[in-house]
Order: structure tokens, then C-alpha cells, then sequence
């Protein structure tokens, strides 16, 4: 183990993309436990879109990171030291370690892995707060039913691979939304994706969707907003769903695209429904168990995307808003 804690932190907040340009990393000296706290050893960090919301000056439903502070993540840590009950030496962990190396933190968000479920990898893809969104979202906000028309844009991302696999084995036909013909592939030929649509190939992405699903859209699945929201809200049927997970396009951006199909939800007497994986956070251990089991079936499958690293952090969240990753993100901190 390192004697020194390895950190970055926010040196200015972003226009446009963020980068390597907006951090800086530190050394400082690991703090040994107090009573109720661990000294953990970062594994792997978790690299999502909501990261570059945070950097924000208000995101909205968190307080932002402030200048000078570590980077917020998620990830998986091994417990080196342990003042906590039921924590102990060896375990490994999943909380909100930041980007760090060897976090020093309190019991609140910390919860020891069950490695009966899945392997560390597992844990950081199909068992992770990525997939309990994508299971969230398609089940109790879309609340799909056997034989609707799914649609899911970044379907070839770390919520995305999972939201359109968790709608097929509800018995939904699954339509995807990437960019790339290899991603539009990944989609169809591994998970099991009924169609795919090449984003990047379509001059009117509403006549596509309208080509891939021409009874219509009972559920979209967001990840993206934007000029994609548009077309999928041209296309939804009657009661139909559109569950707003993220917003890739425009987090980023610089000059917002403002939506102009929410008034076809009136007509339509369709929904469109924000959500936050942490508003389901009393029933993690259901949607864990449920994956966890079509994992083992080999009924769902993921990709993840590694970077090798603490110091890669900055890059892989430039890389995720130039969609140049496929499936789930993450860093990798040690061995």
C-alpha cells in the first residue's frame, strides 16, 4: 500500500467539454480511521455523464463539487484498515470515493460487496448504480409490458446497454439509438437489440425512428435530449412514455436546443418523467438480486470500457461526452 493518498481535484469549472485542463492532483498524507470510518484503497471509479453536471456552478439536485475539492465519484475499494462494525480488512466496498487513492471515510453510503452476486467488474457495470438506473427507469418509471416497442438512445452506453437488455427480457421489442455502424452492431449482435438506428447516418432521425418502429414508441428511454428528444417524441403512441434519464447532448453544450414536441404529449395523453437512481435507493437490493441472476443465465451481457489509471479520470469524462467509448466507463485505481 501507497503512503501517500493520491488526489484530483476541480482547478476551474468547464466550458464546453471537461478535461485534464480543469484538475489538478495532489498528494496528501493518508489519515488513519477514526471510530465509524474505513481507510479504503480505490479499485475502480465509476466515469458517468452526471459528472459534468456536478461540475456546474448549480446542478440542480446536488450541491455542486466546489473548487479545490476531489472530484465526486462512485467506485469499488478494498478496506485496508476498518473502525466500522461489520467492515473489515479485505472486504471490498462500493461508496463515494472520489478521485482518490486511498479515501479515508465515514459508514454513511458505504456498503460491503456480496461477490455471491457478481465479480468486482460485475459490481462496476451490471450490479452498479448504472444498471440500477437502466432497471429503474424501464420497470417502475416506463413501466413497460410484454409486446410494446422500446426505444433507447445512447443505447450503446453504460445505462444503456443495460435499460435496452432489461426491456427484451420483459418481453419488449427493443430499438436502439447510436452512433457508429460498430456500435449500431454491438447493440444488435450482442445484445440482443431487435433494430438499430446510426444516428450519425440520418439526415431526419424522426423518419428513421419512424421507419424502425412504425406502430410507434410506447417507451423512450432518454439518454441523450436534445434534437433526439424531438424525434422520439414524434413518434410516441398513445400513452406512451418518455423517461428522462439523461441528457448527454446538452449537458455540455453550448447553446441549449429547445424542444419543441412536448405539446404532441397533450394529444398523445403520453407522460415524459424525470428521474434519480437514488430515488429508489430502499430497493437496490431487489434490482441486484434480479440482475444478478439473469447475469448467471447469461440473459444479460455488458461491455466495459478501461482506462488504466487515477490520472486517466479527466480523460475518460472528455471521452465520454465525444462518445468515442462503448459500454460502461470506468478507471481502474489498483489491482
Amino acid at each position: 500500500m501507497r503512503n501517500a493518498n493520491r488526489q484530483l481535484k476541480l482547478k476551474s469549472r468547464p466550458t464546453g467539454l471537461a478535461g485534464p485542463d480543469n484538475f489538478e492532483e495532489t498528494t496528501e498524507p493518508i489519515r488513519q480511521p477514526e471510530e465509524g470510518e474505513a481507510l479504503l484503497e480505490t479499485v475502480y471509479l465509476s466515469v458517468d455523464p452526471a459528472m459534468r453536471v456536478w461540475l456546474k456552478e448549480d446542478p440542480g439536485y446536488v450541491p455542486p463539487v466546489e473548487i479545490g475539492a476531489v472530484m465526486r465519484a462512485g467506485g469499488i475499494a478494498r478496506v485496508i484498515e476498518s473502525r466500522i462494525d461489520g467492515i473489515v480488512p479485505g472486504d471490498y466496498v462500493q461508496a463515494r470515493l472520489g478521485w482518490q487513492s486511498h479515501p479515508t471515510l465515514g459508514a454513511a453510503g458505504m456498503q460491503k460487496l456480496d461477490l455471491g452476486l457478481g465479480s468486482l467488474e460485475d459490481w462496476i457495470g451490471p450490479l452498479g448504480t448504472t444498471a440500477l438506473t437502466a432497471w429503474f427507469g424501464v420497470k417502475e418509471v416506463g413501466r413497460v409490458a410484454s409486446g410494446e416497442t422500446v426505444l433507447v438512445s445512447g443505447a450503446a452506453g453504460g445505462v444503456g446497454q443495460i435499460a435496452g437488455q432489461v426491456a427484451r427480457l420483459e418481453g419488449c421489442r427493443v430499438v436502439g439509438i447510436a452512433g457508429g455502424p460498430a456500435k449500431c452492431r454491438f447493440i444488435t449482435e450482442e445484445l440482443g437489440y431487435d433494430a438499430a438506428i446510426d444516428y450519425k447516418a440520418e439526415p431526419d432521425l424522426a423518419a428513421a425512428i419512424s421507419a424502425a418502429c412504425p406502430n410507434g414508441v410506447d417507451v423512450y428511454f432518454d439518454n441523450v435530449g436534445g434534437p433526439t428528444l424531438d424525434a422520439a417524441l414524434a413518434n410516441l403512441r398513445h400513452k406512451g412514455r418518455a423517461v428522462i434519464c439523461g441528457r448527454i447532448s446538452q449537458t455540455a453544450a453550448d447553446e441549449l436546443y429547445g424542444v419543441t414536441n412536448v405539446g404532441l404529449l397533450i394529444g398523445k395523453r403520453a407522460r415524459m418523467e424525470g428521474f434519480i437512481v437514488s430515488d429508489f435507493n430502499d430497493r437496490y437490493d431487489e434490482a441486484r438480486r434480479w440482475l444478478s441472476e439473469k447475469l448467471k443465465a447469461g440473459d444479460i451481457k455488458q461491455r466495459l470500457h478501461i482506462l488504466d489509471g487515477l490520472e486517466k479520470a479527466p480523460e475518460g469524462l472528455t471521452m465520454l461526452f465525444e462518445g468515442t467509448t462503448t459500454g460502461k466507463l470506468a478507471v481502474k485505481v489498483a489491482d
